[in-house]
């Protein structure tokens, strides 16, 4: 994957943890924006409720320059950086799940440890989750009421 620009290779890794997700049976919602003014790459709700964020990475720069990662923690239940095989791996903090991509599929090779919301955290979240998608979805079907959905859902 090496002559990949990074946003390719961030596309790349998004699709292939998408796709993981959805073998774990977890829904995977992508550019999820926060209340905090901040954006979680991937939010993936699980079957019991639990929220991961996964946090895509192209290269080792984007990890260096990247100082706002440890406030997601606020906002999920598990958190996962996701890299190629490329990515330096002992760059990564311990304490992070990690999932890695190599051409469209992808893997967890650390399981993320939990921190589970507070329960008005993840009410809020969870209806955030599911208006984005709603509007997203809608936005699909009705490309010229999509914009007037977003803003009324003021989600996004």
């Amino acid at each position: 994957m090496s002559e990949l620009s990074p946003p390719e290779r961030t596309l790349r890794v998004c699709r292939a943890a998408a796709r993981l997700c959805g073998r774990l049976s977890w829904a995977p919602l992508l550019e999820v924006p926060l209340p905090s003014g901040r954006r979680l790459d991937i939010l993936a709700l699980d079957a019991e409720g639990c929220l991961a964020a996964i946090e895509v990475k192209s290269c080792a720069r984007d990890f260096q320059a990247d100082l706002k990662w440890h406030e997601y923690r606020e906002w999920c239940d598990r958190l996962y950086f996701a890299v190629d095989l490329d990515f330096p791996q002992s760059l990564l903090p311990e304490d992070v799940g990690l999932i890695v991509a190599d051409e469209g599929d992808a893997a967890i090779l650390r399981p993320a440890p939990d921190h589970r919301l507070a329960p008005a955290r993840r009410r809020s979240l969870l209806l955030r989750y599911a208006r984005l998608s709603a509007g997203r979805l809608h936005g699909m079907i009705d490309p010229a009421g999509a914009l007037e959905l977003r803003a009324a859902l003021k989600v996004e």
